[in-house]
């Protein structure tokens, strides 16, 4: 009976969309059918999700009544103690965000009040002081349809226990596509802070679309439905919604308890909604759990029963938490800006994050040297030690391609000079590095030294003269204190500073010629708090809600939230530091340089993988970091920054051979590879240790190498389609729930499976494999592809590998078709070798693949055609390339050897263009074919076998 009335109470309360004139005829029949769906609807949405939509608690009819009663009146005003307050504690929302309150305090803001204790393994517990089901809401009025959806008012008759609230707001509901909502609550009366990023923009409603909204008048909410099953994706009726100056709250009923995203932090990829607590508020802070860390993504993925998923985005790039709860249920609570929210459909979680990169942007495609492996540590003192290590390196036959340093080349650890004692030959020693075939990548931080007498140091005088820098409240530039000593920060959203940070790389470019830019401390970091005079004493500095940030204020190592940047204060800027900076960068680059940039980042925010890749940032070389790198790697390819890597063998504190081993074997799948090392740690490079240590990570590092085609290949479909590189189990295999929670490995497109060691003392390993056919790949090379060992045929399930300390567990699934190239010293040296193809075969005896070649570092190759794109596929005993588009330097690639794996039986004869090949080979233990042959890429060819 209850479950009736609670349908019945959603019907009352809900306002479908008004039809559009001329359709009126045909929506009084829709709407006379929907009204007789809707009970049926509603019924089967609450066995999926075992809550009320509006998230109160099942009670007896005349609560409903007194509920549907309040939606009449304004309900208790704050003050009055709420009658009605049994909801269940995994379905409360916390009326005392701000701070701790007594009962009497709860009360008086028109609360509940029932202490009750955290749940085991929670972060913070229900809250003990929250809204009972009539708080007062929002009200919507004046819903009407235009072009692109839906306008109407929302109006609070009383104000919230904040300051400054904004009682009549603006919703604007845009059906932008087929599978993209996109809506906007705004102050109509005057404008507020916007997050400064373009997003695509459009004129006419979606004509048809995979979602259904509705509103419910009051309180208000917005209620997303997926056509498909009926279910609700979102519901925002199940807290009241806030909209103060400087605290907005918004929360949403979850269709599942599979969340991911909110990045970054430490911890697995899968989000617990046991009470959890997501802060984000772009800080300098070596990875911890519970903790806001360098980069701030608000969005999240969920994963719905049946392997469907959607995704939400809050574009806002204030200081936030987001809260998590068991029933299921998230909060967002901001501290400015607006609320402007974006829901991706689907249906299933590839789509989600092509959609979100449709609104946020596509990653960058990386010059093909970026993906060979980097070294760097901090302390190679001078050019002499540097120089060293790379000749040690290729000495004892490692490959190396980029060549980094740290703060060791300044001058006085300042921007855009070099100490003329350690590294007086500097640009001598750059230009040696590309003779070898190798690039050179140093550290630019963004703080400039501002302690010298006028003159004596060019940026900050420079800076100073066209009016670069942050300022403070006297209109000074704001002065903190990092590496250098006393600094200025530049302000990135001024098209003045782009200039200028322009000039100051193309000259530092023209004394030193460096390929690429390590840009770090740009959260930005500071030494002190907020500036060395301190912070004045405002509402900037010092807001009515403080979300979890480390340190407990905004200004906690880093500058004053009240200094003033161009476009607007850092209060709502600061989470956008290091993104703007990265554009600066990447641009600068391209004009110094006149070919693809290359800049890696610390601080992130939504929209980063367009301009630069993202390092972890300090991690320590323990066993649990090494773990912890693979979710952090999932999460930011879903997050559209797929060029990451942590930092191999860790950075903090020594590690052992056998974490470095380990670390190294791993990290030759990071898209990016670099090992890094901080100043006090034992050496790690990989000539370090011991001769069956160095053999393990030269295997690695050899793998790699020999499919770096295929990982280029994988960064054009991320920079062309929004498709991820390394890629979670769940993306490629969504329905099948074994996957859903796997963080321990990680798929390099959707062919290829990682497994690696992750633990102290081990020689085995478990890992899932979902159904198919899966070909081991460990020993790959050019030349040797026949002697691949037996495959593994899963009905998905868990299956444990041998696993000996030179080993990385690495399978081709059935299904796939892979490049690969000799490996070499260098990418310079690789990209002449000639190629192979692995052809893993499904029970049908099909598979498919492609390459992506172009010269790897120009700008501007899709415009003009200077590249080659070739499809191979695999069916009836034959193996063919389709020309997609030849030209340039693919046209050259010679093709060495086939391999087909998963051939039944041993064929009389093997034919190449129709000419016989009598020297293939064939092995019934592990099915393979291999063919010798001598063709072009770029040519069309056959190779049949009968």
């Amino acid at each position: 009976m209850g479950t009736v009335s609670m349908g019945t109470a959603e019907t009352m309360g809900r306002r479908r969309p008004p039809c559009s004139r001329p359709l009126l005829g045909a929506c009084a029949l829709l709407c006379a059918a929907t009204t007789v769906l809707l009970g049926h609807i509603l019924l089967r949405d609450l066995a999926v999700t075992p809550q009320e939509p509006h998230g109160f608690s099942r009670e007896p009819e005349e609560k409903h009544g007194a509920h549907q009663q309040g939606a009449g009146g304004p309900g208790p005003r704050p003050g009055a103690a709420p009658t009605q307050c049994s909801v269940p504690p995994s379905n409360r929302f916390d009326c005392a965000p701000d701070r701790a309150v007594t009962q009497e305090q709860c009360e008086a803001r028109g609360c509940c009040y029932a202490p009750v204790g955290p749940p085991r393994g929670s972060q913070m517990g229900p809250p003990w002081c929250f809204f009972p089901p009539s708080y007062p809401s929002y009200r919507l009025g004046n819903l009407t349809s235009t072009d692109t959806g839906y306008t109407a008012s929302l109006t609070r008759a009383s104000p919230t226990f904040f300051p400054k609230d904004i009682l009549r707001l603006r919703l604007d509901v845009l059906l932008e596509t087929e599978s993209r909502l996109h809506f906007t609550i705004k102050d109509p009366a005057s404008r507020r802070y916007e997050v400064p990023v373009e997003t695509p923009r459009v004129r006419s409603r979606a004509p048809s679309t995979l979602y259904s909204v509705e509103f419910s008048e009051e309180p208000f909410g917005v209620v997303v439905r997926r056509k498909l099953d009926g279910r609700v994706l979102l519901d925002t009726a199940v807290a009241p919604l806030f909209f103060a100056d400087q605290f907005l709250q918004l929360s949403s009923s979850l269709p599942s308890q599979h969340v991911t995203g909110l990045a970054e932090h430490l911890g697995p990829l899968m989000l617990s909604t046991n009470w959890t607590k997501v802060t984000l508020w772009n800080r300098d802070l070596a990875p911890t759990p519970d903790a806001n860390l360098y980069g701030s993504h608000p969005f999240y993925l969920v994963l719905e029963d049946g392997g469907l998923a959607h995704g939400v985005f809050l574009l806002n790039s204030n200081a936030m938490d987001v809260v998590l709860q068991p029933s299921p249920a998230l909060s967002w609570r901001s501290t400015g800006g607006i609320l402007d929210v974006y829901v991706f459909l689907g249906p299933e979680p590839k789509s989600v994050v092509q959609q979100y990169l449709d609104v946020i942007g596509r990653p960058f495609m990386p010059p093909y040297w970026a993906l060979g492996f980097h070294l760097c540590r901090w302390g190679y003192s001078s050019t002499a030690v540097t120089r060293q290590v790379v000749e040690n390196m290729t000495r004892a036959g490692f490959p190396l391609d980029v060549q980094w340093n740290d703060l060791d080349y300044m001058d006085g650890r300042r921007d855009f000079t070099f100490n003329k004692d350690g590294f007086g030959d500097f640009a001598a020693m750059v230009q040696e590095f590309h003779q070898g075939g190798r690039r050179y990548v140093m550290i630019v931080d963004p703080a400039i030294s501002s302690s010298g007498p006028a003159g004596s140091y060019r940026p900050y005088d420079e800076g100073l003269r066209r009016g670069v820098f942050i300022t403070n409240e006297t209109g000074q530039p704001l002065i903190g204190q990092v590496w250098p000593g006393p600094t200025a920060f530049p302000d990135f959203t001024n098209p003045e500073t782009l200039d200028w940070w322009q000039d100051m790389v193309a000259e530092f470019h023209a004394q030193v010629p460096f390929d690429g830019m390590w840009i770090d401390m740009n959260e930005p970091s500071n030494f002190v708090k907020g500036s060395v005079d301190g912070c004045p004493d405002n509402d900037l500095e010092n807001p009515p809600y403080v979300p979890g940030v480390a340190g407990g204020t905004l200004r906690a190592a880093t500058i004053c939230a009240s200094s003033r940047q161009s476009l607007s204060t850092h209060y709502n800027l600061h989470n956008l530091y290091g993104l703007t900076e990265a554009w600066a960068s990447s641009r600068a680059l391209v004009k110094a340089r006149g070919t693809r940039p290359f800049v890696i980042s610390r601080s992130t925010f939504a929209g980063h993988g367009q301009h630069a890749g993202h390092w972890t940032g300090d991690v320590e070389s323990s066993w649990e970091q090494l773990a912890l790198s693979v979710p952090e790697i999932l999460l930011f390819n879903l997050l559209g920054v797929p060029l990451v890597g942590a930092d191999i063998c860790g950075f903090r504190g020594s590690t052992s051979e056998e974490l470095c081993v380990r670390w190294t074997q791993l990290g030759a799948f990071y898209p990016f590879m670099r090992n890094h090392n901080d100043l006090q740690s034992l050496p790690q490079e990989p000539y370090r240790f011991s001769e069956p240590a160095q053999r393990a990570m030269r295997m690695a590092l050899a793998l790699r190498y020999t499919l770096l085609p295929h990982l280029y290949t994988l960064f054009h479909g991320a920079h062309t389609r929004g498709d991820t590189v390394a890629r979670p189990l769940f993306l490629e295999f969504p329905e099948d729930p074994h996957t859903w929670t796997v963080d321990r490995q990680l798929l390099w497109g959707g062919a290829l499976l990682v497994t690696p060691v992750l633990e102290p003392g081990k020689v085995e390993v478990t890992g899932y494999f979902p159904a198919g056919t899966w070909y081991n790949l460990q020993a790959v090379s050019v030349e040797a592809l026949g002697s691949l060992s037996s495959a593994i045929r899963s009905e998905g399930q868990w299956v444990t590998l041998p696993a000996p300390l030179d080993t990385i567990n690495l399978h081709l699934r059935a299904g796939h078709i892979i490049p690969l190239q000799g490996p070499g010293l260098t990418t310079t040296e690789s990209r002449k070798q000639p190629m192979a193809l692995a052809v893993a075969l499904t029970a049908g005896g099909e598979a498919r693949g492609e390459l992506f070649w172009d010269d790897g570092e120009s700008l501007g190759v899709l415009e003009r055609g200077a590249y080659t794109q070739v499809t191979f596929l695999a069916k009836n005993n034959t193996v063919v390339n389709e020309l997609v588009h030849v030209d340039g330097e693919g046209a050259g690639l010679q093709l060495r050897r086939v391999a087909v794996l998963g051939v039944a039986s041993a064929p009389q004869q093997v034919l190449s263009n129709g000419a016989p090949v009598s020297n293939f080979t064939y092995s019934p233990d592990t099915q393979t074919l291999d063919i010798p042959v001598s063709l072009m890429v770029g040519q069309q060819f056959l190779i049949s076998w009968s």
